[in-house]
C-alpha cells in the first residue's frame, strides 16, 4: 500500500490544469496549443543546461499525458472532484473513504480491486498500472524514421525544376528475421519483462508514470530464445534503394525539401517517414541570382555608354532580348527587363537585371588613341574633381 498511498499524497496536490496554464474547461484544441507552445519553449535540446526548464518539460509532458486523453482527463476530472469533496485527502491513510477511519470501507480494497470497474480501475489506466494484463495485444504499429539526403543539381535546372535519382540507405526491418529478432525456425514466447504489453512503466519522481519501450522485447511484446544471428536480436537493419525525387522549379541553393512518406518504411502496417532533401545549386558561368531575380554583368563600350545605342542580351532558356542605353549610361546602372528571372511557386516568374559595366580597352591602336586625345583636348574645361576640393 506504500505506493498507493505516495500516489494519493503527491497527486492530490497536482493541479494539470494549471501546469499547461488552461483553464479546467478548456477544449481539446487549446490543450494541445498550450502543451505545444510550452514543449516547444522549454524542450531540453532547445535550453541545454538548464534544469529548470527540463524539470518544467516534464512536469508539461506529465500534464499532457493526461488532460491531453480524453478518457484519461474525465478520470482526473472525476477524482479531483471527490478530493475537492472531501472524499479523500492527501492526509488519508489506508482506512476510510472519508474523514473518519471506520465503517469498515477500505481505500486499499478500491485500489486493489481491479477487477471491480471502480477506483482499482481508474487508477490503474490512468497512471499505467493496469499494463499487465494486457497480454494479448497486437504489435503496435510504428512510423518509420525520417531521412535525410543531399541532391546538388543545375543552375538552369533549380530555375526549371528537375527528377533526380536518389540512393538512400535507411534503417529498416532485419532481413533474416524480418523485424522479429529471433532467430529463423525458433518459436517465440511473451516478453517475461513487459508480459506482452511491449513497454513497462517508469516513474518520474512524483505520483505519475510513464510507459517507455520495453527493453527486453524493444516493444516487440515477444521474445525468442535464440537471436537472430545477423542483427543480434534488435530485428533492425540497413536497406538501400534509389528513388526518383521531384525538385520543383525555382528552388534555391541551400533549400530543404519535405518528400511525404519517401523515408524509412514502418513497422507493423505503420507509415512510412518523410525525405528531407537538402538542393546543392551550381553557379552559372554567366547569370547569378537573387531571390526570384537573375542577375547579368553586361559589357559596354566608352562610346555606348556616352553617345547611347542598343545592346543585344541573352536570357535563360529563352530568345535575346534588347537594352536601349540612353545617352550618358553610368557605369553600375542596372535596367530591368520583366518576366525573364526565376520562377515563383505560383508559377510566375520574377525578372532579369542587367547591370552596365563600361569597359576600357587595355590598349589603343593610333586612331583610336588620336580620337581620345582628341576627346581630351575637348574636355579639358570641364574638369571631373573639381568637386573633390569644394571642402
Amino acid at each position: 500500500m506504500a505506493d498507493n498511498e505516495g500516489f494519493r499524497n503527491d497527486w492530490a496536490t497536482k493541479d494539470f490544469y494549471k501546469v499547461l496554464g488552461i483553464q479546467k474547461d478548456a477544449s481539446s484544441a487549446d490543450v494541445k496549443k498550450a502543451y505545444r507552445k510550452l514543449a516547444r519553449e522549454n524542450h531540453p535540446d532547445s535550453n541545454p543546461g538548464d534544469d529548470a526548464k527540463h524539470e518544467k518539460f516534464k512536469a508539461v509532458a506529465e500534464a499532457y499525458d493526461v488532460v491531453g486523453d480524453e478518457a484519461k482527463r474525465a478520470k482526473y476530472d472525476e477524482f479531483r472532484s471527490l478530493q475537492a469533496r472531501g472524499g479523500f485527502g492527501p492526509g488519508m491513510g489506508g482506512g476510510g473513504f472519508g474523514g473518519g477511519g471506520g465503517g469498515g470501507f477500505s481505500m486499499d480494497d478500491l485500489l486493489r480491486d481491479r477487477g471491480s470497474g471502480g477506483l482499482g480501475d481508474m487508477f490503474g489506466d490512468l497512471f499505467g498500472g493496469g499494463q499487465r494484463t494486457r497480454t494479448h495485444q497486437q504489435p503496435r504499429a510504428r512510423r518509420g524514421a525520417d531521412v535525410e539526403s543531399t541532391a546538388t543539381i543545375g543552375f538552369t535546372d533549380a530555375l526549371g525544376g528537375v527528377t533526380v535519382s536518389l540512393r538512400l540507405t535507411s534503417d529498416s526491418a532485419c532481413a533474416t528475421c524480418q523485424g522479429t529478432g529471433g532467430k529463423p525456425g525458433t518459436r517465440p514466447h511473451i516478453c517475461p519483462e513487459c508480459e506482452g504489453a511491449g513497454f513497462v512503466v517508469a516513474g518520474t519522481g512524483g505520483a505519475f508514470s510513464i510507459n517507455e519501450t520495453c527493453p527486453a522485447c524493444g516493444g516487440r511484446q515477444l521474445v525468442y530464445d535464440e537471436a537472430c544471428p545477423t542483427c543480434h536480436g534488435s530485428g533492425r537493419g540497413t536497406s538501400a534503394r534509389t528513388i526518383q525525387a521531384r525538385i520543383p522549379a525555382g528552388v534555391k541553393d541551400g533549400a530543404r525539401i519535405r518528400l511525404k512518406g519517401k523515408g524509412a518504411p514502418g513497422e507493423n502496417g505503420g507509415p512510412s517517414g518523410d525525405l528531407f532533401v537538402t538542393v546543392k545549386v551550381t553557379p552559372h558561368r554567366v547569370f547569378g541570382r537573387t531571390g526570384d531575380n537573375l542577375t547579368l554583368d553586361v559589357p559596354v563600350s566608352f562610346d555606348e555608354a556616352a553617345l547611347g545605342g542598343e545592346v543585344k542580351i541573352p536570357t535563360l532558356g529563352g530568345a535575346p532580348v534588347t537594352l536601349r542605353l540612353p545617352p550618358g549610361t553610368p557605369n553600375g546602372r542596372t535596367f530591368r527587363v520583366r518576366g525573364k528571372g526565376a520562377t515563383r511557386r505560383d508559377g510566375t516568374k520574377g525578372d532579369l537585371l542587367a547591370t552596365v559595366e563600361v569597359c576600357v580597352p587595355s590598349s589603343l591602336d593610333d586612331a583610336a588613341r588620336e580620337a581620345v586625345e582628341a576627346y581630351r583636348t575637348a574636355m579639358a574645361g570641364k574638369p571631373l574633381r573639381a568637386g573633390l576640393f569644394d571642402a
